[in-house]
């Protein structure tokens, strides 16, 4: 027998194990009793979906103290002979031979073990909720996600950049920051009537980073190709199903790119993203589909293999004005479109996923490439059926005069971002690039309605219990 322990997922999977002593160490999720004198335990790792069934005879020295003290939550240490299992339900099960209670958990107590709980009533557990049928498929599948995300880039490649978490920009422009500082809140230093900046541990005022781009954009006008992953932060009072303080970003950004080479690789990037999810994680997928949304299947393999239109944002006004459709939000150009016109364009018009193009540059960030017509900029918007928006991007403006008449325009200082406006004096190129909300794809991949139930810890206006 193995002294170490092998996991629920290799025992259900591997033939090798079959009529072996094999270890394991899992928790308990449910526990039957029979009158023949045997008792049934399902089993759980977190390694899979599946349980894996054991099966405790009566004869064991420690039944009656330790078997019959077993309830969902209890952690276990047992050794035994994986079988051919005669129910239907499974190939194989576990015959125990030896069984060690590691840890106990009280029923009487254990906040998850009674009965069903709502999502919303599971966010009160975050601590535990990674214990629950749905919450462990979640936890699989942004495992997948994220190693299939950097195949990707890596296969193209591309390198991985860790912009900073602290920094002194605002990528976006909206002040809608996380400040951060080491002075003493009850005696801040002040020179006339204002904080005094100079005695804070960077000398200035400094916030968590909003996006990783305009540093990736440092980056690639250096080694070509880069794409950032990491946390981004956002003080953004909004209590919506789509929003939340703290997410991970996906950030691309490739010197020598126009808006359309950077279009291309959005829709190559989610059909692999797509694809890959269908094969890798078959038994999450089919979760999912059974107790979350029972089309999800069946979209993410119409999302792998389908072309996706492509519009301009002039274009589409010009669509939905067109319908007649009686949105909550009337329709004009120069408007950030809704979800519900972008659902419209995807779900009715052309029931595919739409790359909406160039923009009005009012409802856009100051470095994104101007067009000739002095009304548009040459940004993107990837939209996808049921949410909407999916990946934002632009082709970056590169000309240094136009850049600085933007920034003079959206009244933006110059003097923190001379950096970047170096990258366009200093061999400027072409370059462009888009991000991907993380939690926002691992939401549209599993049909889940809410964003807070696809990150392991949420945060939220006025929650940071965890």
């Amino acid at each position: 027998m193995s002294s170490s322990s092998i996991s629920v997922r290799r025992l259900l999977e591997d033939s090798q194990y079959l009529e072996q002593e094999v270890l394991l160490q899992a928790w308990a999720r449910t526990r039957r009793d029979s009158k023949a004198g045997f008792s049934f335990i399902e089993l759980n790792d977190g390694s899979c979906q599946a349980n894996l069934q054991a099966l405790a005879a009566s004869s064991l020295a420690n039944y009656k103290s330790e078997v019959l003290h077993i309830y969902p939550g209890t952690s276990l240490k047992i050794e035994g002979k994986l079988v051919r299992s005669p129910g239907k339900e499974q190939g194989v099960e576990l015959q125990v031979n030896k069984l060690e209670i590691l840890g106990h958990c009280d029923p009487a107590t254990y906040p998850i073990g009674k009965q069903r709980m709502s999502f919303e009533a599971l966010r009160d557990y975050a601590h535990l909720r990674p214990r629950t049928n749905t919450f462990g498929a979640i936890t699989r599948l942004r495992n997948h996600l994220s190693q299939s995300i950097h195949q990707f880039f890596q296969a193209r490649e591309f390198y991985w950049v860790h912009t900073p978490i602290i920094t002194p920009s605002d990528a976006e422009g909206a002040g809608k920051v996380f400040h951060v500082t080491s002075l003493d809140l009850d005696r801040l230093p002040k020179q006339d009537s204002q904080v005094d900046f100079t005695q804070d541990f960077f000398g200035k005022p400094v916030n968590l980073t909003v996006s990783g781009q305009l540093e990736g954009e440092a980056y690639a006008c250096a080694v070509g190709k880069v794409y950032t992953f990491g946390p981004t932060f956002r003080a953004e009072n909004s209590n919506t199903s789509r929003h939340l303080a703290e997410f991970w970003m996906v950030e691309p950004e490739q010197a020598f790119c126009d808006l359309d080479q950077n279009a291309d690789l959005a829709e190559t990037f989610l059909k692999h993203l797509f694809g890959n999810l269908l094969v890798a994680c078959p038994q999450e997928m089919k979760f999912f589909n059974e107790r979350v949304d029972k089309e999800i299947i069946a979209l993410m393999e119409k999302l792998a293999s389908v072309s996706f239109t492509r519009m301009t944002y002039t274009e589409a006004v010009e669509k939905l004005r067109a319908s007649k459709e009686p949105f909550t939000y009337p329709v004009e150009w120069g408007i950030d479109l809704q979800s519900e016109h972008e659902r419209w364009l995807t779900e009715k018009y052309v029931a595919a996923p739409v790359i909406l193009t160039d923009y009005p540059k009012g409802i856009k960030a100051f470095y994104m490439k101007q067009n000739d017509d002095e009304k548009t900029v040459r940004a993107m918007d990837v939209l996808v059926p049921k949410i909407g928006e999916i990946i934002g991007g632009s082709q970056r403006e590169d000309d240094l005069h136009k850049l600085e008449g933007r920034m003079d325009e959206m009244k933006i200082p110059k003097e923190e971002l001379q950096w970047y406006l170096d990258l366009r004096r200093f061999g400027s190129v072409p370059h462009a690039g888009f991000g991907l909300g993380f939690e926002r794809l691992v939401q549209f991949c599993s049909g889940m309605t809410n964003i807070r139930d696809v990150i392991p810890f949420p945060r939220t206006p006025g929650n940071a219990r965890f």
